[in-house]
C-alpha cells in the first residue's frame, strides 16, 4: 500500500543507508520492502512513535533486514520465490511433523543427521528439533533460558551442525523448525550480565525496579505459571541492587519490548536462524510479550502487534519462513494468534491446537466425547492461510483449560472435573491405568496440570506390568485412535519422539539434580534403539505400534480430504462416546470426502448409518474404511466400531 508519509520516510531511510549495503543486487528486498513498508512502518509508529529516536529506531531495523537479505543463501532465496507462488504449501495433507530433543533422540545434531532415514521410513517429514541454543549447563528451563542466541550448546554440536542438518532435510523434502525464545533470556545473556553491571542501556532491555512499589502493582493481577519451583514474578537481583521481572524461572529475565532496540535485537535473532536453514522457526511464549500494569501481562494486543510486526519484516527479508505461535491459551485468544487479517495469517501461520490436545485426553479418562463434541463445537474457525498443530504429547504438561460454560453443559462441575482427570491420569482415581505425575500444583487454588509419557497415561506400562495380553491390545488400538484424531483433524500433525513405539515414562531424570524437581523431564526420553529396531521382529509391541502408525501416514498423505482448508465438519450424534466429523476437498475438481468416527468406551459402540444418509452420505455403495482397507461390520444400518477404535470411512469403489 502506497501511503505518502510513510513512504517519504522510507526514501529518507534508503538514502541513509550505508554504502556497503547500497552496492549490493537487492532488488527482491526492495521490492518487499516497498510492499510491506506501509504495515512495518504503522506498527513500528504506534508502538515506538513517541520516542524522539524513533527514526533513528526505524534506520536500524530497515539495515537489520537488508544485512540478513544479503546473508542468506542463493538456494534459501530461491526457495522463498518457489514458496511465495505456491503461498497454500503448508496446508498439504503431507506433512508430518516429529518434535524431539536431539540429545535424547541421537545424542547430538550429528547423530539426528544419521537417524533420518528412520524418519522417513515412519513418514516423518518435518522435525521441531528441541531448543539447543546456548544455556547455562543447571538452570536452563530445558533450554528455554538462552544464555547465547547465535551459538548452541557444544552438547549438540556446532552452528555448522545446524546448517548440515538443514541441507540434508532440504534435499529430503523435509522441513526443520527451530526455537526463538522471544520473551525472556537466561540471568547469565550478555544483556543480563552488562544490566547486573550497571550497564543503563542493557538493564532497560528488561523490567527492572529499586524498590517493590511497581512490582507489587504487577503482581496484583499477574497469575504465578510455576507456583511450586518459581512463586512470585518478580526476583531480587542483590547484584544489580534491583528487582527484575521473573515470569518463569529466577534465572528467566522477561525482555521489555517497550525497547525498540529488544525487538529490533530479536527480529534479527529470528532472520539468522532462518538463514541457517529453518524452515520454521517457533516463537516461544508469545503471549507474554507484553506487559501492563492491572493486567495478566498475556494476551495484550501490543503483544499482537509485535507479532505482526515481527511477520512483516520476516516476509521482507525471508518470506518462504513460517512462524509457529507458542500460545498455550483459551480458544477464544489462541485464535488471535493467527492474526486479524480475514483470509491470511499475518501473525503466526501456525498454532499449537492445545484444547483438542486436552479434549482429546479427558474423553479418553470419562470414555465418552461429550466435552471433546462440546470443545470442539465451540473452537473458532481459523483463517484461510494458517494451520493448527495437533498434538498429543509434547515437552510440556497437560493443561486442562476448558472453557467452565463447556463442562458445565456436558452434566459437569468445573472444578470437580478437572480435579478428577488429574486424579484419573496420576493413577489416583481408583481402576485408573494411567501412570503420570501432577505438574505445577497451586495449593493456594487447588489447580495441577499432568506430565507423562503418551503410552503411560493410556494404561500400557500398568498392562506391561500385568502382562494382561488384552489390556496391552486395547491400549494400542487406543494410541493409534489417538493419532488418526489429530492426523484427521486438519492441519499439521505433530508427533512426539518415542511414542511411536510406546516408550514409557522415563525415571532417569530423578538422578539429575537439575531435573528432579521438574517432572515434565518423566516425559522427555532418551531413546532406546534397542527397543526401536524390535520394530522389525513380527508380533512385538513396537512393531504393531510403528507399523500401524506408519500406514495411518501413508493413508493420510493419499487422502486429499485431510488438507487443511477449513473443510472439517463436526457431526453431532446421538451415542455420547462417539466423536464424528466429515472432512470434505473444497477443490470442485476432488470430490474425495471421509467420514472419521472415533470411539472412545472400552465395548464396541454403534454409528447410526440412518442420520447420515439423510445427509446424503453413503447413502448407495459399499463402505470401506481408509485405515484398514476393509469394509466394517454394518447390522441394521448401523457400523459397529470396536473398542477404542476408529474409522476414516469413504466410499467403496
Amino acid at each position: 500500500m502506497y501511503e505518502q508519509v510513510s513512504h517519504a520516510l522510507l526514501n529518507s531511510i534508503l538514502d541513509e543507508l550505508s554504502h556497503e549495503i547500497c552496492r549490493e543486487d537487492i532488488r527482491h528486498f526492495y521490492t518487499r520492502l516497498g510492499a510491506n513498508f506501509y504495515a512495518i512502518h504503522s506498527l513500528f509508529h504506534h508502538l515506538y512513535g513517541h520516542r524522539e529516536d524513533f527514526k533513528t529506531q526505524m534506520i536500524r531495523l530497515t539495515e537489520r533486514l537488508a544485512r540478513a537479505y544479503i546473508e542468506r543463501p542463493l538456494e534459501l532465496k530461491r526457495l522463498d520465490m518457489a514458496r511465495e507462488e505456491d503461498h497454500t504449501w503448508f496446508l498439504s495433507q503431507h506433512w508430518i511433523g516429529m518434535a524431539l530433543y536431539s540429545d535424547g533422540f541421537a545424542g547430538n545434531l550429528s547423530g539426528l543427521l544419521e537417524r533420518l532415514p528412520y524418519l522417513q521410513e515412519l513418514g516423518v517429514n518435518l522435525i521441531h528439533v528441541m531448543p539447543i541454543l546456548e544455556c547455562p549447563r543447571g538452570a536452563s528451563d530445558g533450554g528455554y533460558a538462552v544464555s547465547d542466541f547465535r551459538n548452541i550448546d557444544p552438547r549438540a554440536g556446532t552452528v555448522e551442525d545446524v546448517r548440515r542438518l538443514a541441507e540434508s532435510m532440504r534435499h529430503r523434502g523435509m522441513l526443520l523448525t527451530l526455537d526463538v525464545v522471544v520473551n525472556h533470556t537466561s540471568d547469565e545473556h550478555a544483556w543480563a550480565q552488562q544490566a547486573r553491571a550497571g550497564d543503563p542501556e542493557h538493564q532497560a532491555f528488561y523490567y527492572c525496579f529499586p524498590n517493590r512499589d511497581i512490582p507489587d502493582m504487577f503482581e496484583a493481577t499477574m497469575p504465578e505459571i510455576f507456583p511450586e519451583t518459581a512463586p512470585g514474578n518478580f526476583t531480587w537481583d542483590e547484584t544489580m541492587g534491583q528487582w527484575v521481572m521473573t515470569v518463569f524461572n529466577t534465572y528467566q529475565w522477561d525482555l521489555n519490548y517497550s525497547n525498540p532496540a529488544v525487538f529490533i535485537e530479536m527480529v534479527d535473532i529470528i532472520l539468522f536462524w532462518a538463514n541457517q536453514g529453518a524452515d520454521i522457526i517457533r516463537l516461544d511464549a508469545v503471549a507474554f510479550l507484553w506487559k501492563k500494569i492491572g493486567t495478566t501481562c498475556q494476551n495484550e494486543r501490543e503483544a499482537h502487534l509485535i507479532l505482526q510486526l515481527m511477520k512483516d519484516c520476516c516476509q521482507v527479508t525471508a518470506p518462504g519462513v513460517l512462524f509457529i505461535a507458542e500460545a498455550i491459551v483459551a480458544p477464544s485468544e489462541i485464535i488471535k494468534y493467527f492474526g486479524e487479517d480475514a483470509v491470511i495469517a499475518k501473525e503466526c501461520e501456525i498454532a499449537y491446537n492445545a484444547t483438542f490436545m486436552a479434549l482429546l485426553w479427558d474423553a479418553v479418562a470419562t470414555k465418552n466425547a461429550k466435552l471433546l463434541n462440546q470443545g470442539i463445537k465451540n473452537l473458532p474457525n481459523k483463517l484461510d492461510r494458517a494451520t493448527w498443530l495437533n498434538y498429543l504429547r509434547c515437552h510440556d504438561d497437560i493443561g486442562l483449560g476448558f472453557d467452565d460454560a463447556d463442562i458445565r453443559a456436558c452434566g459437569y462441575e468445573p472444578y470437580a472435573h478437572r480435579g478428577f482427570l488429574v486424579d484419573w491420569f496420576t493413577g489416583k482415581f481408583e481402576g485408573s491405568p494411567a501412570r503420570g505425575r501432577p505438574f505445577g500444583v497451586n495449593l493456594k487454588t487447588g489447580d495441577a496440570r499432568i506430565a507423562g509419557a503418551l503410552a503411560s497415561l493410556a494404561g500400557l506400562e500398568t498392562a506391561l506390568e500385568s502382562a494382561d495380553e488384552e489390556a496391552i491390545e486395547h491400549i494400542i488400538d487406543l494410541i493409534l485412535t489417538l493419532h488418526a484424531m489429530i492426523l484427521s483433524f486438519g492441519g499439521i500433525p505433530l508427533l512426539w519422539y518415542g511414542d511411536e513405539i510406546g516408550t514409557l515414562n522415563d525415571f532417569s531424570f530423578l538422578d539429575d539434580r537439575d531435573k528432579a524437581s521438574d517432572n515434565r523431564w518423566i516425559h522427555r526420553p532418551r531413546i532406546d534403539w534397542s527397543r526401536a529396531e524390535r520394530r522389525h521382529t513380527s508380533a512385538t509391541l513396537e512393531r504393531r505400534l510403528f507399523e500401524g502408525l506408519k500406514r495411518l501416514i501413508a493413508v493420510r498423505k493419499d487422502t486429499t480430504a485431510f488438507a487443511d482448508f477449513n473443510n472439517r465438519e463436526l457431526i453431532e450424534v446421538e451415542n455420547p462416546h462417539l466423536f464424528v466429523f466429515l472432512r470434505t476437498h473444497p477443490s470442485a475438481t476432488d470430490s474425495s470426502t471421509v467420514l472419521v468416527a472415533a470411539n472412545f468406551d472400552a465395548a464396541p459402540q454403534y454409528l447410526d448409518l440412518d442420520c447420515l444418509s439423510r445427509r446424503g452420505l453413503f447413502r448407495y455403495g459399499q463402505i470401506i474404511d481408509l485405515a484398514s482397507g476393509q469394509t466394517p461390520a454394518i447390522f441394521n444400518n448401523r457400523i459397529v466400531i470396536p473398542a477404542h477404535r476408529f474409522y476414516w470411512l469413504a466410499k467403496g469403489i
